[in-house]
């Protein structure tokens, strides 16, 4: 298994260890509730080193990615941060990504377990084009640090001002007096920031936040959280995940991303597929969930209104926030209205529901 640079420091923190898409991650290290409520009570710091990390050079870069990419890249402004979808000849989301548009590169930040895949994808599409592709993903290391104090703590340690940073905008800055670029993103449903430096200085970063000190209290301000707890946040958010509300089977129209597909643009791979299905209508919506009782419903349990199948569950947990069994899942559009008496099949039991909007929590 792949290992971030700051594995070392996960196993002699009592980390539970576990292969997440080749990589060895931390699920948690005391609780996944405890690590929760760190997150939206104060700050939670996470190692996301396993994501990808492709930089695009060359004149060709923008073009480029306007014709991998469903969201539109030419019109960012310098420093803007986009969430798009790359798609297949037939519309199957290959992986969802974030686009980072620089004065002279350009990022994409991919998900781990898509990683090659989406490098191979690259590689395949970028004959006639001037542009050269960097996977940095095993040469550097990104953290994110999410929570309502996230700003507070990390402002020290940064030379840009990071109250100027906008949500889904990234400078290029130095952080501990080392190259960094810092990003006003996260996963969580809270403010926070992520950060890419080299791996050499990846561990430095870590310790000097988890370090940081409450002048009142003197006691530790950030938390360090696993993998576990970033799923119940962002499900709380209701932010969509690879492999459970999208995967290759399906389109962005139909996993309810319509926001970051811009068909009237220039030709994208992947948009005649799209837009005849969005020519048909009728599709499954997107909804949330909140069940009665305590159980969780897992990704594929049946949602039904009286004997008639509706949809299925894509994702849900017990929420540590409200203390209540919440999923994310597709229904029929007639089904989709907020406040609708459905019940949930789970292992053959049903369990009273209704659907729900999304998000769950806002900040």
């Amino acid at each position: 298994m792949l290992q971030t640079a700051l594995h070392d420091w996960h196993t002699a923190a009592g980390a539970r260890m576990v292969d997440f898409a080749g990589w060895h991650m931390p699920i948690q290290y005391s609780s996944i509730v405890e690590e929760h409520h760190a997150v939206r009570k104060q700050a939670g710091l996470f190692d996301i080193a396993h994501m990808g990390r492709i930089w695009f050079s060359g004149p060709d870069q923008i073009s480029f990615l306007d014709h991998l990419l469903t969201n539109q890249v030419a019109n960012m402004k310098l420093g803007q941060v986009r969430y798009s979808l790359l798609c297949r000849e037939d519309g199957g989301i290959l992986d969802d990504v974030l686009v980072y548009r620089f004065e002279d590169r350009t990022l994409l930040v991919v998900n781990g377990a898509n990683r090659l895949k989406v490098v191979d994808w690259i590689n395949q599409h970028k004959d006639g084009y001037d542009v050269e592709v960097d996977d940095a993903t095993c040469s550097t290391f990104m953290l994110a640090i999410q929570g309502p104090q996230a700003e507070a703590i990390l402002a020290p340690m940064v030379a840009t001002k990071l109250s100027e940073i906008k949500y889904y905008y990234a400078v290029q800055t130095e952080v501990l007096g080392h190259s960094a670029l810092v990003s006003r993103t996260g996963y969580t449903g809270e403010d926070g920031f992520e950060i890419i430096v080299d791996n050499e200085h990846g561990l430095e970063l870590w310790t000097s936040l988890i370090e940081a000190k409450d002048d009142g209290t003197g006691e530790s301000q950030v938390t360090a959280c696993g993998l576990g707890c970033r799923d119940t946040l962002r499900l709380e958010a209701g932010m969509p995940l690879y492999g459970h509300e999208m995967d290759e089977s399906m389109d962005p129209l139909t996993a309810g991303l319509r926001f970051a597909v811009k068909l009237k643009k220039d030709d994208f791979i992947g948009r005649d597929a799209v837009a005849a299905i969005d020519s048909k209508g009728n599709l499954p919506q997107r909804v949330g969930v909140e069940l009665d009782g305590r159980r969780i419903a897992r990704e594929g349990a049946l949602l039904m209104l009286g004997d008639q199948q509706i949809g299925h569950i894509s994702s849900g947990t017990f929420s540590p926030t409200f203390e209540k069994s919440i999923a994310m899942g597709y229904v029929d559009p007639a089904s989709a209205t907020v406040g609708t008496e459905v019940e949930v099949d789970i292992r053959g039991k049903r369990v009273s529901a209704k659907i729900v909007a999304i998000p769950f929590y806002k900040r």
